[in-house]
């Protein structure tokens, strides 16, 4: 059972930190990262968890999506900025036309499923 919760609980706590670093850092998510801490904590320590849920800045996004599958305008106009300069980036890099193509293709799907979700 203790090696159980460990193996959750240090994903947990490094999604937490990636996550909050995501706050500060334009490219790096924060959300994703907060939900999959949350996912950790639930299984591993019911302290974190309830923490994290209730935490008056990081709490609410998660809550949204746990409710309502939702997020936020200004989470998808970060994420499509976020996507657009992967992709200029790779263009600028040169990188080759396959993998630009799957490139595409895949944050494609990521946008159009990200601009699907409703909004709060």
């Amino acid at each position: 059972m203790y090696v159980r919760k460990l193996l959750f609980v240090i994903p947990g706590l490094l999604a937490l930190f990636a996550g909050i670093a995501g706050i500060f850092l334009p490219l790096l998510p924060t959300v994703p990262f907060l939900l999959l801490a949350a996912f950790c904590f639930s299984r591993s320590s019911t302290r974190l968890h309830d923490w994290l849920i209730n935490h008056p800045t990081l709490g609410p996004p998660i809550q949204h999506w746990q409710a309502h599958g939702a997020i936020s305008r200004k989470a998808k106009i970060a994420a499509s900025a976020a996507v657009g300069v992967t992709f200029s980036v790779s263009l600028i890099l040169g990188v080759k036309v396959t993998l630009l193509i799957i490139q595409l293709l895949v944050l494609s799907a990521v946008m159009a499923f990200i601009w699907s979700r409703p909004e709060y």
